[in-house]
């Protein structure tokens, strides 16, 4: 497995991946992925098993400490001297999940964060998810102000 910066010729198999991951209403559309890729592809991290795609993390930076829904769809609001690495998806395909992919991918986004020189990084997830990534280090700062798909989300935030 390897893990690699998008580019726009993956944008079909993230949309896809995204497809399958999320429900319509929390799914990010082909055009914001679109514009995710074409504004901060080094902050878009892809995991190839050989030439498949089969999971990726995506996010933007900022010097806003709290992930707003804004950022999901406004690319330009990216900062790339942001202090804080927001991720907006962890995305693994159903065939490789529970097999360490979603770790990998999440444990290379917060190494590079971490060399960017960022305070850390910030994500929204649900109640069940909370403890998940709690492991790689990131705290529960309890209900997020997100309402993104009309779902109850908690924001995580690991500082360095």
């Amino acid at each position: 497995m390897q893990i690699r910066t998008a580019t726009s010729a993956d944008l079909a198999a993230v949309v896809q991946i995204e497809a399958e991951c999320f429900p319509a209403a929390e799914a990010a559309t082909e055009l914001s992925l679109a514009r995710r890729l074409a504004l901060y592809p080094n902050h878009f991290w892809v995991l190839m098993d050989g030439k498949q795609l089969v999971g990726f993390v995506n996010g933007m930076a900022t010097d806003e400490p709290d992930l707003r829904d804004e950022m999901y769809d406004d690319a330009a609001l990216h900062n790339e001297n942001g202090a804080w690495q927001m991720i907006f998806g962890v995305d693994t395909i159903p065939a490789y999940r529970r097999r360490g992919c979603a770790a990998m991918l999440l444990e290379h986004v917060i190494a590079e964060a971490r060399r960017q020189g960022r305070k850390g990084l910030v994500l929204t997830c649900k109640d069940r998810l909370v403890h998940y990534y709690a492991k790689f280090g990131f705290v529960s700062e309890g209900i997020s102000g997100s309402t993104h798909g009309d779902v109850t989300w908690y924001q995580m935030r690991l500082t360095f």
